[in-house]
């Protein structure tokens, strides 16, 4: 067979030929002194022509500084900075702590974080005391990550389990967004000549044969006389990236339908919804921490809705008060605040629009679902996002119980996130009784939440006019889909990285052959 090369494959394969056993990727770049892209380029083209065979022989993980690492090096790591700054001033207080900083938010965080490791205790008056040393771990994390400071490489593999284990969990609890460390992981590859396909011959050819044919070559004429490589018919071409819906959308689609397929009903409501369906109508009392800015975007303008239902609006503020008919309820014995059950917020849970079909007198028996946006002011990282959908749902019907409950959740867990193993564990909501949490052990980062269940309670129920019982849920499908789609980051459901989003694509595909229905 008569090959046609390029200059560049000419290169590669002389060097190889000299190696019967083949060389280090990096090693023969490095030898024959071509450019990283070109070098690629040509390899690519002699495996495409199943001339060559790439093994790997290794993977390494590269760590690096962030530009964020950099300047905390530069300045000291914030747990360090407030154990010395209390040490110098025993009467220093967290509000004079957060005035001398440029960046208040990172010193509350690293104030928590303290806490959390008993080192630090904030006393009456918001003085702060040191309770304990920093922790050994942290001490050695730091140790390591300075080594970083005059960019002496470093992998992972390098390090001990303990080590690593110390970093992976430092990079994870600072989140990506804040992350002082980057981790690029690199595979070392061994080419080789593949036995019997080519022999020297083959590539004894003229070199000195024109390529594609530039405005430079026309200028100056210099194709004159001149002999074109030929065109070679049997190399394959590049795989086209053809456009197609986002893996996660197309999840969400796919749960979509088989949930109808299963005789659930889709609701939809609005985004921007009022106080009084995103919390009063749930028993969450109106002084409840969830309602509070912190955790809730507000509407600026128009602050309130405009009307109220006045029956639904009257059973509930008794219901919140503890006056007439409470269904052996005390309520929380407060008085209901019209003027903020009408404000305006983004949702904040997919529970709103269940009270919303229940008040709008839902079939029952039936089945009610919906895969709502939802907005919270949540501090982002690999599992929390301020913008996320919610897998909301409710079944209505006599007999429905707990142990309903918990079947239902198992198959969500293990049929729509794919979980292997699932935990239940008891939970507090206002407006359930049980409830319970599901947590589900992801393969990386080990277990997680998925969300809250529970039957809801009569002081939710009787104002909206229902007497069955109902079973609900609201459980993260962002994390579902996490598990589905092979992701450890949450923010990587949404990422413009074409390496990230085929690499869902391939889940996908995995899952599909695995389980061929996702319910």
């Amino acid at each position: 067979m008569s090959w046609n090369f390029h200059p560049l494959e000419i290169t590669v394969l002389k060097a190889l030929f000299k190696r019967p056993e083949g060389e280090r990727e990096d090693l023969l770049q490095e030898e024959i002194r071509m450019d990283p892209g070109q070098f690629q380029m040509a390899a690519g083209w002699l495996k495409a022509k199943n001339l060559i065979e790439e093994t790997i022989l290794e993977t390494r993980t590269a760590i690096s500084l962030t530009e964020v690492g950099q300047q905390v090096l530069k300045e000291g790591f914030p747990e360090e900075w407030i154990v010395r700054k209390l040490r110098d001033d025993p009467s220093l207080t967290l509000d004079s702590l957060r005035k001398s900083v440029k960046d208040p938010a990172q010193i509350s965080k690293a104030i928590g974080d303290l806490k959390e490791m008993g080192v630090l205790s904030i006393l009456p008056g918001g003085h702060l005391k040191q309770a304990a040393p920093l922790p050994p771990s942290l001490e050695r994390t730091y140790a390591i990550i300075r080594t970083l400071e005059d960019k002496s490489p470093l992998t992972l593999e390098d390090l001990s389990e303990a080590d690593r284990e110390l970093l992976g969990s430092f990079q994870r609890k600072r989140g990506k967004g804040k992350g002082i460390l980057r981790f690029d992981v690199r595979e070392v590859r061994h080419l080789s000549l593949r036995k019997g396909a080519l022999s020297p011959e083959d590539i004894e050819i003229r070199e000195d044969l024109l390529g594609p044919v530039t405005p430079e070559m026309i200028h100056n004429r210099s194709w004159k006389g001149g002999a074109f490589r030929p065109y070679s018919l049997e190399t394959p071409p590049p795989r086209p990236m053809l456009g197609q819906s986002h893996p996660y959308r197309e999840y969400l689609e796919e749960v979509r339908r088989q949930l109808v397929r299963l005789g659930f009903e889709e609701m939809t409501g609005p985004i921007v919804e009022s106080e009084f369906w995103n919390m009063d109508t749930l028993f969450i009392p109106q002084t409840h921490p969830a309602r509070d800015i912190h955790d809730i975007y507000f509407v600026r303008d128009p602050r309130e809705v405009a009307s109220l239902d006045k029956d639904i609006l009257s059973r509930v503020r008794a219901v919140h008060a503890g006056e007439g008919e409470t269904f052996g309820s005390r309520g929380w014995r407060q008085p209901f605040n019209e003027k903020q059950a009408r404000r305006l917020l983004l949702r904040s849970q997919g529970t709103a629009l269940s009270a919303r079909k229940l008040a709008s007198g839902p079939k029952i028996p039936g089945k009610y679902f919906a895969l709502a946006r939802c907005f919270r002011y949540e501090q982002v990282d690999q599992t929390h996002a301020v913008d996320f959908y919610q897998a909301e749902g409710i079944v209505v019907e006599e007999g429905a119980s707990f142990r309903t409950l918990l079947g239902l959740l198992t198959l969500f867990a293990r049929e729509v996130a794919g979980a292997r193993e699932v935990h239940f564990k008891p939970a507090y909501f206002p407006f359930t009784e049980p409830s319970v949490e599901v947590h589900v052990k992801h393969p990386q980062l080990g277990w997680m939440e998925l969300g809250g269940a529970g039957l809801f309670r009569p002081e939710v129920l009787r104002p909206l006019g229902v007497n069955t019982p109902v079973i609900a849920w609201g459980l993260g499908i962002d994390r579902m889909a996490m598990m589905r789609l092979g992701l450890s980051d949450i923010r990587d459901l949404f990422s413009g990285s074409l390496h990230t989003l085929q690499s869902m694509i391939l889940s996908r595909a995995k899952n599909r052959q695995t389980n061929k229905q996702p319910l």
